[in-house]
């Protein structure tokens, strides 16, 4: 299993601040050592690494994590919880994987 962080990089040279937190977490969680590569998408550099990768793998939000194992298609992850309760096989909070899935989807509203 390869794992590559997305993190990314505004026009202004400013890091975005959920990759920061998303990285913040990963390092406090303990998670941070199952990250094998990150890749940096800076918008001043349309070339840069994880520039293309957004691109080749269609991806519109940063960060995001893509999951790469021998013989199975890459996976794309873009909430933080959902990559730990999946990938890492974490326990992870419901309250807050549904407070990112809300805040990454505002055309969606609680019932």
């Amino acid at each position: 299993m390869h794992i590559t962080l997305v993190k990314k990089i505004l026009a202004d040279g400013i890091p975005c601040k959920k990759c920061t937190e998303v990285h913040s977490r990963l390092e406090k969680d303990g998670y941070i050592d199952c990250i094998d590569h990150i890749a940096i998408a800076d918008e001043r550099e349309p070339n840069s690494e994880g520039m293309q990768l957004a691109k080749q793998y269609q991806v519109e939000r940063a960060p995001f994590f893509i999951l790469e194992e021998a013989g199975k298609p890459t996976k794309i992850y873009t909430i933080y919880f959902q990559f730990v309760k999946e990938v890492l096989k974490a326990e992870s909070n419901e309250q807050e994987e549904a407070k990112e899935i809300l805040k990454n989807n505002p055309d969606l509203d609680f019932l």
